[in-house]
């Protein structure tokens, strides 16, 4: 994130000439702080608001005797905490801002725990040895001479090998924890990820599914289609057929991930009816869409989403109202505490609500309905691109993609509702930026790639829920944000008159 704060320096001097060489050099620095920035490079803190302005007055005299160095800190009382200056050293630091826990948040890891420092220092030079040293090794053992194995070793070594160069130099998220290095990790394979996006989209519809056998043998063959539409009556085999599947515990997980990205209960449930109406919408293309009716909205909606919907959320509100300790290791005394706070160390450091008010301005209007298309273009390229590519739902290449797709949400959707909820957020954040791109390039494949595949056209009765389901969504914030407004203006003014 883009650093925030906003510090002023004043240089005074001042010189007697009836001493030798006395001098007298006062510095004064006003540190304002707002949330979500990086504190002279300590930790992000989460947020929107400014919640700290402090001022810093170093006053150094140069006497005969030797340098007197005498520091004033001032802060207002109504604010929480304060940061110091980059050249100031712990020993110079209050004593209240060592001890008192409301300022562990905004120091960085070390200094709260000097027992786990040595895993937030930085190793960049230890682990470029340890990388040069491992393809020495690559180097001098006997070639291979079978090719496939060959490439597949130098394409995943590739990837590891920038994958730790990301999570060298590449800077930090908004998230800490279990480690900054962990989510530098995940935005460097999320860049490995799209760059083989475009390049699948630079390929035709052969040669990618030949690049996928190539991977896997087993693959390259036209999937088996299945219904799950054929058998609608509400008997008991049909009814324990449906629920021994094992997508139905996919839904639930799958909404609890989507409950832990986007934090709202009325968010997840649009999201899940939505869902649905897409699967009704383009059944005509797929086969796997057609449903009966009750497992649409029963099995699917009523059961299986909803329970992960409501255990992400409770998870959520967990989170919210739970009480965080930044204690040290070192400071623990107990084992069971020390073990207590390790574990710990697994959830978040904060947690922020979201709030994402999708009726109180259009712009948070907009944005709502941004996320939730992104959200179901997801959704479909699953779909889409295993059907395409000849892709079994089972494979791991799948499961590898939804579970890439869950770690480049955390931190991609909390970027973005930074961007559009502080105002002093300036930049789009990087997670953010590529989990758009990624979805958008699937995207772009699917169109690419489904050119006479789905040659059905749409039943006249979709085409006019979508025509009428468009016009309500322009029309809504027409009404909400601009007419609205206008007809209480009116309303004011004759009360008034």
């Amino acid at each position: 994130m883009d650093t925030l704060h906003d510090t002023r320096t004043v240089y005074t001097t001042h010189s007697s000439k009836t001493s030798p060489t006395p001098t007298t050099t006062t510095r004064t620095t006003t540190t304002r702080t707002t949330s979500g920035t990086r504190m002279n490079g300590s930790t992000p803190i989460p947020g929107g608001t400014p919640f700290l302005t402090a001022t810093t007055t170093t006053t150094t005299s140069n006497t005969p005797g030797g340098i007197t160095k005498l520091r004033q800190l001032s802060s207002s009382s109504s604010f929480s905490a304060i940061t110091s200056d980059e050249d100031e050293t712990e020993d110079d630091r209050p004593e209240w801002y060592l001890k008192d826990t409301s300022v562990q948040f905004h120091r960085s890891p070390a200094e709260q725990d000097p027992a786990v420092g040595f895993f937030y220092t930085p190793r960049t030079l230890t682990m470029l040895s340890a990388m040069l040293l491992l393809l020495v090794y690559v180097a001098m053992t006997p070639e291979v001479d079978d090719t496939v194995t060959n490439v597949k070793l130098g394409v995943i070594a590739s990837i590891g090998a920038f994958c730790v160069f990301g999570m060298l130099q590449f800077r930090d998220s908004l998230l800490l924890r279990p480690h900054p290095a962990l989510w530098r990790v995940v935005l460097s394979f999320g860049v490995v990820y799209q760059l083989f996006l475009v390049f699948l989209l630079f390929q035709n519809k052969h040669d990618a599914r030949l690049l996928f056998k190539y991977m896997d043998p087993a693959l390259g063959v036209p999937l088996p289609e299945k219904s799950y539409g054929d058998a609608c009556d509400l008997t008991y085999d049909n009814i324990v057929d449906q629920t021994l599947d094992v997508f139905v515990l996919a839904h639930a997980v799958g909404w609890f991930c989507k409950a832990l990205i986007l934090r709202d209960y009325t968010f997840c449930w649009i999201l899940s009816v939505m869902f649905e109406v897409m699967e009704y919408s383009l059944s005509h293309q797929l086969n796997n869409f057609d449903e009966c009716w009750w497992d649409h909205w029963i099995l699917d909606v009523l059961v299986c989403n909803w329970l992960g919907i409501y255990l992400g959320v409770k998870t959520c509100e967990y989170f919210e109202m739970k009480q965080y300790s930044w204690q040290g290791l070192a400071e623990i005394p107990t084992l069971k505490g020390k073990m207590k706070r390790t574990m710990q160390q697994f959830t978040p450091k904060s947690w922020t609500k979201f709030e994402w008010d999708s009726t109180k301005s259009f712009k948070s209007y907009a944005t709502v309905i941004f996320i939730l298309t992104m959200f179901l273009i997801c959704e479909l390229n699953a779909f889409y691109l295993k059907t395409l590519l000849w892709l079994p739902p089972a494979h791991p290449i799948n499961i590898a993609r939804i579970f890439s797709y869950f770690m480049f949400g955390i931190p991609g959707v909390r970027e973005a509702y930074q961007y559009l909820h502080d105002p002093n957020c300036k930049r789009f954040g990087p997670q953010a930026w590529l989990l758009i791109g990624c979805i958008a390039t699937e995207a772009l494949i699917v169109v690419k790639f489904g050119r006479g595949e789905f040659p059905n056209p749409a039943p006249a009765n979709v085409l006019y829920f979508w025509a009428g389901f468009l016009t309500l969504l322009t029309m809504y914030p027409i009404y909400q944000f601009w007419l609205l407004p206008k007809l209480q203006e009116r309303r004011i003014r004759k009360k008034l008159e």
